[in-house]
């Protein structure tokens, strides 16, 4: 029982938080259960400074219908071509472990997150001496305890929400990522006939809340309008050592896993979360009905051979809205119903150590028939016109579905068509073939590596597309970097976006002409 739940701790960990330890350099799951004479604390992540120079990310094709270009252009000169960008991000993971290791907290902390560089001048800009502190210095993305029971691992906190591919569900570890999921979450996971298996039960979201005598706490005033999400999953995951050691001994090692997930909200106060031009009193006027229900599906494989990986994830998802207005008594008399589904495969030739190493990679995300691609939609989001990149999928009364699937923004499968303009990878059939070779051994200590991935991408709903065809575009993105063995990287990227048909101004007659990008990352790990 006791190497049971040991290896429960660890895989069911793995499955929950994935991507903390391989992706930021959080502590050695398998660390976790080893046993401890006194209580200790752990701190690791990494500080990345990054800079963009963006050209012609408008493809010189015009505005859209709806009178906006693809991307924003420089204020002084519409028709100049080039934008510039820099950010940086401190991370940091720290976690306190108890003695036996059966107890431990662990906490996520962001600080100057994405903060764009000489974004806060202390004074006129060419007066500037430094640098005001910004309104928010800091993020706690994730505060979370785990303790292993007799019966289980049980998890509670908020924590990071990655599955798979993380495709649909992203925990934003890596290290190029903005955002990442995380969920106000319970969860008790078992082992069973050699699986991992899981409960969990979210915090969604609550409606208006009203404080308490105390002045610190505060109520929720309606548990009709919550959002409550249940899990259920089952996992089959090894370890990255118990892959390295199977690789070794030249054995293949499938893994695989699965979840369904229920969401459900019967109420609602949208004065609560609206941005009302007056404001009114939330009362019982402002409630109104919701029926909200949804389901999502989702599996994953990966088979790792001694000199190859293939993995993939599919997901489904439905849902139904009883009633989608937003204004009490002005109701609508049909439902609004979604059905969206989509996959990702990767694949790979040569391990990770290997020097040479190249596969293919494909993806579809089904799509929606309004005009554009509704990657990134917006509460009182207008509808889009023929021509636009983006817009509502769903108008109601006259259009009430929305069935385009949308990836995750960390699933990052370009640079510049679906990163910097659509936003997600949505409505569309991708391929991604890549190749990468390490160039230099530098004295023991790093490796420099050279790669190339290139993108050739469909609309599946021509209607979606702004120039009205299928073919959008193909991108070409060579990437060197210098990878330290103590924590220090610098990654040098390009890009160019060949836009096809899917792209042109065809109102206007107007070709769209080639983006380019160019990125430097640099990332010092701790």
């Amino acid at each position: 029982m006791k190497r049971a739940l040991s290896s429960l701790l660890l895989a069911a960990a793995l499955f929950w938080f994935q991507g903390q330890a391989s992706a930021t350099g959080f502590t050695d799951i398998g660390q976790d259960i080893e046993a401890r004479s006194e209580t200790e604390f752990s701190i690791q992540g990494a500080l990345r400074f990054r800079g963009s120079l963006l050209n012609n990310l408008d493809l010189d094709r015009g505005l859209t219908p709806s009178g906006a270009p693809f991307y924003y252009v420089p204020l002084d000169d519409p028709t100049a071509q080039t934008l510039t960008h820099a950010d940086m991000r401190l991370r940091s993971d720290m976690a306190v472990y108890v003695p036996a290791a059966a107890l431990s907290v662990k906490l996520r902390l962001d600080l100057l997150d994405n903060l764009a560089l000489g974004s806060a001048p202390d004074g006129p800009p060419a007066g500037a001496l430094g640098q005001e502190p910004p309104a928010v210095a800091f993020r706690i993305k994730r505060a979370y305890g785990e303790v292993l029971l007799p019966f289980g691992l049980l998890a509670a906190g908020r924590m990071g929400s990655h599955w798979g591919l993380g495709m649909l569900t992203n925990g934003g570890d890596c290290a190029d990522c903005d955002s990442g999921d995380a969920a106000d979450r319970i969860a008790l996971m078992t082992p069973l006939a050699g699986h991992i298996w899981a409960l969990a039960y979210d915090f969604s979201a609550i409606g208006p809340t009203g404080a308490l005598a105390d002045g610190s706490r505060v109520v929720d005033l309606d548990p009709a309008d919550d959002v409550r999400t249940l899990t259920f999953a089952m996992l089959n995951f090894k370890t990255d050592l118990t892959r390295q050691r199977r690789a070794a001994a030249d054995r293949a090692t499938v893994e695989y896993g699965a979840y369904v997930s229920y969401r459900w909200q019967d109420k609602d106060v949208p004065a609560s979360y609206l941005d009302l031009a007056l404001p009114v009193d939330i009362d019982s006027a402002q409630v109104m009905a919701r029926g909200l229900n949804a389901l999502a599906g989702d599996a994953w494989f990966r088979l790792t051979l001694p000199s190859f990986r293939l993995e993939a994830e599919a997901a489904v998802l439905w849902s139904h809205i009883e009633q989608a207005s937003l204004l009490p008594g002005a109701l609508l008399q049909d439902p609004v119903e979604s059905l969206q589904w989509g996959f990702a495969i990767e694949s790979e030739y040569g391990s990770a150590d290997s020097a040479f190493g190249f596969g293919l990679d494909l993806g579809l995300a089904s799509g929606d028939s309004a005009p554009g691609f509704g990657a990134t939609p917006r509460l009182n989001e207008a509808a889009g016109l023929p021509g636009d990149l983006h817009g509502a999928q769903a108008r109601p009364p006259y259009d009430n579905r929305i069935d385009n699937f949308r990836f995750h923004p960390d699933y990052r499968i370009d640079r510049i068509l679906f990163r910097e303009l659509v936003g997600t990878v949505t409505d569309c059939f991708y391929i991604r073939p890549h190749v990468r070779y390490r160039l230099l051994e530098l004295g023991g200590r790093g490796h420099l590596t050279v790669g190339l991935f290139a993108v050739a991408s469909f609309a599946l709903e021509s209607a979606s597309a702004p120039g009205g065809e299928h073919p959008l575009g193909i991108e070409l993105d060579p990437t060197l970097a210098y990878v330290d063995r103590l924590g220090f990287s610098v990654v040098a990227e390009y890009a160019i976006l060949l836009p096809l048909a899917g792209l042109d101004n065809s109102i206007q007659n107007i070709s769209a002409k080639p983006a380019q990008l160019a990125r430097l990352r640099l990332t010092y790990g701790f």
